[in-house]
């Protein structure tokens, strides 16, 4: 399934979606696993645990907050394929990264975690028939389809690191 054929497209997380390129859901997935190769690690190192503003989360924050979303939204991705008919329950992203103690981490940990985390969500996904696929659940902000949730996870990512470039580089 490509991007473009995501109907309809889940308000709230299209932000996320319309971030990765039209290509194939695994192809989509499979590129955010090799741009993980391409932080700047080295640089990275350099911004500590600076945040452009007071309130905002370091680098580390984000990468486990990207640790924890994929691993809340591959429980989602099951759940719906799996025909669960109950509601799933929402997160606050800012009390899990308060608890998470991602900068006590360093940042090679938190990187490797994360693409051991995006191995696994890829073999559920290839797991995954085209009927499975289409299944939709209601979780967070209303109902949304298993294959929304591969291309979400995948622009979540692109979402952050873009943050990170825009905001972060500079406090180098």
């Amino acid at each position: 399934m490509l991007r473009s054929q995501l109907f309809p497209m889940p308000e709230y997380f299209d932000r996320y979606i319309h971030l990765c390129d039209d290509v194939e859901l695994l192809d989509a997935f499979q590129k955010s696993i090799e741009e993980v190769d391409q932080f700047p690690l080295e640089t990275w190192k350099k911004i500590d645990s600076k945040t452009y503003a007071e309130g905002k989360w370091t680098i580390e924050e984000i990468l486990q907050h990207l640790i924890d979303t994929e691993r809340i939204f591959g429980y989602r991705a099951l759940a719906f394929a799996r025909n669960e008919s109950q509601r799933l329950p929402s997160f606050s992203e800012d009390d899990y990264a308060s608890a998470s103690l991602a900068n006590d981490r360093t940042l090679e940990s938190l990187i490797e975690e994360l693409k051991t985390v995006h191995q696994g969500f890829l073999l559920m996904y290839q797991s995954f028939t085209s009927e499975m696929l289409e299944k939709k659940g209601i979780g967070f902000k209303g109902e949304y389809s298993v294959a929304s949730i591969a291309f979400c996870m995948a622009g979540h990512q692109r979402w952050h690191i873009r943050v990170i470039n825009e905001k972060y580089m500079n406090l180098v």
